[in-house]
């Protein structure tokens, strides 16, 4: 912890938290001050994550849950409150890419697997958490939504639809609680190295050297970089925000939006 941690004492929950930017939000959490209750359906990883905090003097624990079964978010928010008595900011971080087939090829399948977890399971989180936070007069949810909640591409119908989804659950969930002191952010996320992220930069070599080119920052953006936006929201930094969606992209999303003006 360093002597500036601002998240010390705050109690905050991370779904998808066993690799990626959920696990990166962990660390960086738990430096700052946080106890974390991690979720996420991959058990062993947890354990190991929770393990290599609690090895470093952090106050972490593990609850395995998939966030598309309503059962497990109320859980996993049962089990912060059993185990700290309050849930003071949430990162709902778990989600899922969609199929590379165009509209008119994808089955109803495919929608309703990336709807499942980006919009179902941020809606079932927000819903648990909201019941968790009221209790106590407030606190901070922050979602991860993407830039396709805020942009269009070809071949991502389903995702784009399901990440414009999570931004309007964090904007109605903004206007419905604030005046009973939740905050409801969103991150909206370019491309970062991840476990998925480096899969599909692996299968499709020319996608990195794309983005760098196009995006203002010329690179793709460290797990890391995410956790920082999303720490902030959490943290009392933040206090005078709600409602926004906060772009951590390069530069991508201003980049896309001029050139689609020429």
């Amino acid at each position: 912890m360093t002597d500036s941690a601002f998240l010390t004492g705050k109690v905050i929950l991370i779904t998808g938290a066993s690799r990626g930017i959920g696990a990166a939000a962990a660390r960086l959490f738990a430096r700052e001050g946080a106890a974390v209750v991690l979720t996420a359906r991959g058990g062993r990883e947890l354990g190991d994550l929770v393990d290599e905090l609690t090895g470093q003097g952090h106050e972490a624990v593990h609850v395995a849950g998939d966030v598309t079964v309503p059962g497990d978010a109320a859980r996993v928010v049962s089990a912060a409150l059993g185990r700290y008595g309050r849930l003071d900011a949430a990162f709902n971080n778990a989600g899922r890419g969609g199929g590379p087939d165009a509209m008119h090829l994808a089955d109803d399948a495919a929608l309703d697997r990336v709807m499942a977890v980006n919009a179902g399971g941020t809606w079932h989180c927000m819903r648990e958490e909201i019941r968790a936070m009221l209790p106590r007069g407030g606190g901070s949810i922050v979602n991860n939504a993407s830039v396709a909640g805020l942009l269009a591409g070809p071949v991502s119908a389903a995702y784009v639809a399901a990440k414009h989804a999570v931004i309007g659950l964090t904007k109605a969930g903004a206007a419905e609680y604030g005046a009973r002191g939740i905050r409801v952010n969103a991150v909206a996320t370019g491309v970062a190295r991840t476990p998925m992220s480096e899969a599909w930069m692996a299968a499709s070599p020319a996608v990195e050297p794309s983005l760098a080119e196009t995006a203002p920052l010329a690179r793709v953006a460290g797990a890391g970089e995410i956790a920082e936006a999303a720490a902030w929201l959490c943290s009392d930094r933040a206090s005078y925000v709600t409602g926004a969606t906060l772009t951590v992209d390069g530069g991508l999303s201003s980049c896309v939006l001029q050139q689609a003006r020429r």
